[in-house]
């Protein structure tokens, strides 16, 4: 791979990722649905493009694989959920056009963006101690245990994701006629746990960084984190990946209890928002994810060292108007 473009690169992993594509000696293309002067990062990337969201498909496909001829890319590295969806579409379109997507297969994809196939399909296998997980259509108010939690089957970062602490809750969320494209899952309280995983299915190497989320956004991402070594949960990560055919870096989320046990909520098909600190606790993530599509062995990963990570926001002036408010 020679050069990537890069998408939604105003999001949370844009800039660790830019930064070790460069690293590594590629030319790096990005583009977000927002303009440049809009994103930090815009001048981090040898060029930037404005597209189309995900969601108007035929534009947003037909934009990206216009950038990737005018620039030369060779790879695509997706950052946000939509916009896997929409690849895991269009892999055709992006063979024909020589450019290597950076995504797991296409049947890894579909599993993880459903959770509840991906919750039947470890459960079956009896791997990470699934939450358990159902389709919340035509299921009775009066069956559930409360407090539960109603999800999107495909949400991403928290989106519709809503807390019903009673049947007369549930019965007005019901009310709402959306049943159809959620799940409802029992309540667990606890931290969050994030484990960043590269695995490489091929050799069925693995490697893995554990973090306690001490502080998230309301869209789910992490701002303050405690780093730390855990082999057994690293090891069902592993296993997880390998049963799924995994390929590159993606996420699991787990729930922490108060007696220490680890009880999995979903796997992330993609860079995980706090992908910087598993890179800053030292494995590269982004250089290994890139290695999986090289045909290159991934590094393995030592135990890291405990530590705690804090995220800061930064300023930077994008454009410089004059007076009469046009560029200079």
């Amino acid at each position: 791979m020679k050069a990537a473009v890069v998408t939604a690169i105003g999001s949370f992993s844009a800039d660790i990722v830019i930064k070790n594509l460069k690293n590594m000696g590629l030319k790096v293309i990005g583009c977000d649905i927002y303009p440049a002067e809009w994103i930090a990062d815009s001048s981090s990337v040898s060029a930037f493009y404005q597209v189309p969201l995900a969601t108007q498909e035929k534009e947003y496909v037909e934009g990206i694989l216009t950038i990737c001829k005018k620039e030369g890319a060779d790879g695509l590295i997706v950052l946000t959920d939509a916009e896997v969806d929409v690849w895991n579409r269009h892999r055709n379109e992006l063979k024909e056009a020589g450019v290597t997507l950076c995504l797991s297969p296409e049947d890894t994809i579909t599993v993880c963006r459903d959770k509840m196939k991906l919750y039947e399909f470890l459960s079956e296998r009896r791997i990470g101690n699934m939450i358990p997980t159902r389709m919340l259509a035509g299921i009775s108010p009066e069956s559930i245990s409360y407090p539960a939690v109603v999800k999107p089957y495909n949400g991403r970062s928290s989106q519709g994701l809503s807390y019903l602490h009673n049947q007369e809750e549930m019965e007005r969320f019901l009310a709402g006629g959306e049943a159809d494209h959620y799940v409802v899952q029992p309540y667990f309280k606890g931290s969050i746990i994030t484990v960043d995983v590269v695995h490489q299915a091929d050799a069925g190497r693995s490697a893995a960084v554990c973090r306690k989320e001490l502080l998230r956004t309301p869209n789910g991402a992490g701002t303050s984190v405690l780093v730390f070594s855990n082999p057994t949960l690293e090891a069902v990560c592993k296993e997880a990946a390998s049963a799924l055919g995994i390929q590159g870096c993606v996420n699991f989320e787990f729930i922490e209890g108060e007696d220490g046990t680890f009880s999995m909520l979903e796997c992330n098909p993609r860079f995980s928002g706090g992908v910087e600190f598993s890179c800053m606790a030292g494995y590269d993530c982004v250089l290994n994810h890139v290695r999986c599509f090289q045909g290159e062995d991934i590094y393995p990963s030592d135990p890291v060292k405990e530590m705690y990570i804090a995220r800061k926001y930064e300023e930077y002036v994008t454009k410089v108007l004059d007076k009469e408010g046009t560029e200079k």
